[in-house]
């Protein structure tokens, strides 16, 4: 109880300290209130063993200043439950011209037992315009991890785009109950190519690499589970 307090109170203490003052892009920002969801990735991973369906999904409501910002992936392996479905509900502020600041709560619905993690963490657009999200989570028995992602869009056409992604995973400590391993946990790639059929929507094929390493990659041995898989995709992307 004492970590599960510690771990939400440093989190409220972050976002009470991003309150005062006036953003870096306060000049000319706009306080009409909108809404954004979208559809990140939508898709089918198949592979020679068992196919896997997989979404990721963002949204906010707010001006440029200020957001209230959701976050959601998961995984579904084909005829079982889910394996993994993460919900984060985060505040969102510009702290640079490029960048903003995540202050939040992550809930894992997957893999049990449940667990819930304080968020804060930065994302934006980096040189190269590629864009990054980089999160520190504590989680309620207080242990800390860490998860980069970061992906950049390349244009071959005026339509179609190809997008390389990379996303790692690492853990400062072990957590058996989540089968989760002291340092790098998993490294995934992907290479997507898409086709906007409007600006808004767009079906895509893509490959995606998934692989585990040390003790997270001796669990799974042990629950019979495969350590690194391979795919070819197809999904869908949209937002509104």
């Amino acid at each position: 109880m004492k970590k599960s307090t510690l771990t939400l109170s440093s989190v409220a203490l972050a976002a009470l300290l991003l309150l005062p003052g006036q953003s870096p892009r306060a000049a000319g920002l706009d306080d009409t209130i909108y809404t954004f969801l979208q559809v990140e990735q939508l898709e089918h991973r198949m592979t020679d063993g068992t196919d896997v369906s997989a979404w990721d999904v963002n949204a906010w409501i707010g001006n440029d200043d200020h957001r209230l910002a959701f976050k959601s992936e998961g995984e579904k392996p084909a005829g079982e439950e889910l394996e993994a479905a993460e919900l984060q509900f985060l505040y969102r502020r510009p702290v640079s011209e490029f960048f903003d600041i995540n202050v939040g709560i992550r809930h894992d619905l997957r893999p049990n037992p449940n667990r819930t993690y304080g968020v804060i963490g930065f994302q934006g657009l980096a040189k190269q315009y590629v864009e990054m999200d980089a999160d520190l989570f504590i989680s309620e028995t207080g242990d800390v991890s860490f998860r980069f992602e970061a992906e950049k869009d390349f244009l071959l056409t005026q339509k179609l785009i190809l997008q390389p992604l990379l996303e790692m995973n690492v853990a400062f400590s072990e957590d058996t109950e989540i089968a989760s391993g002291a340092g790098v946990n998993d490294l995934e790639l992907g290479l997507r190519l898409r086709y906007e059929i409007k600006r808004k929507f767009a079906p895509y094929v893509g490959l995606h690499w998934e692989k585990k390493f040390g003790a997270t990659a001796k669990f799974a041995r042990e629950e019979e589970e495969e350590t690194d898989n391979l795919y070819f995709l197809a999904g869908v992307s949209f937002w509104f």
